[in-house]
């Protein structure tokens, strides 16, 4: 259990990592092609592995283009803030997840 809660939070912060990372290259495109360029905004499009053993996975499967959109700093900003949120949650159900590993090991020794 304590090993599948740690790899669905590590498989979350991965993928909130990639979409920190899509924002960021957003933000850099549109900075380098100017106020008046046009550049498609990339997406961060992710996937949901299911294992043998029931557990799912989310992966980073990369990113599309949305032509129709141009590259906001202020929607990038919010991405990135969401992104953050989203990795900090994962993080914090990582480190309960070590506590209690780190729990059981300490029952198991008793």
């Amino acid at each position: 259990m304590n090993l599948e809660l740690l790899d669905s939070a590590a498989s979350g912060m991965e993928a909130q990592r990639a979409a920190l990372d899509v924002a960021a290259r957003n933000v850099a495109a549109a900075e380098a092609a100017g106020p008046n360029a046009e550049y498609a905004r990339q997406i961060p499009e992710f996937r949901v592995l299911d294992s043998d053993d029931g557990e799912a996975r989310v992966e980073f499967s990369g990113t599309r283009g949305d032509r129709g959109t141009n590259v906001d700093i202020l929607t990038e900003m919010i991405a990135v803030m969401n992104a953050a949120r989203a990795y900090d949650s994962d993080a914090s159900i990582f480190d309960v997840g070590k506590r209690l590993a780190e729990k059981t090991i300490d029952l198991e020794r008793l």
